[in-house]
């Protein structure tokens, strides 16, 4: 069975983002992008480094550079305790 997205938040997985800059197989000088998003763990990011060892070894298209970026979708509320109320006018 399959996990759901709200049971891999509640385990500390957030949504990571990656986009992929890549030379096109038949045109080096070309660059074009890919957008990959999962769930997955920071700081390691086991699932991301799964993906670009997967493209280095079956895809054609060399990696030029790869950007991510990673967000914890549950996380504890902001929470603060006021102490008086302050009235203007």
């Amino acid at each position: 069975m399959e996990t759901r997205e709200t049971e891999l938040m509640l385990k500390g997985y957030g949504l990571t983002t990656a986009e992929m800059t890549y030379h096109m197989p038949d045109y080096t000088h070309v660059l074009n992008t890919f957008v990959w998003q999962e769930y997955d763990l920071a700081p390691d990011h086991p699932r991301l480094f799964e993906f670009i060892e997967y493209w280095q070894r079956e895809i054609e298209g060399p990696l030029h550079s790869v950007r991510f970026t990673h967000r914890k979708m549950i996380s504890p509320g902001e929470w603060r305790n006021v102490k008086g109320v302050l009235h203007l006018h």
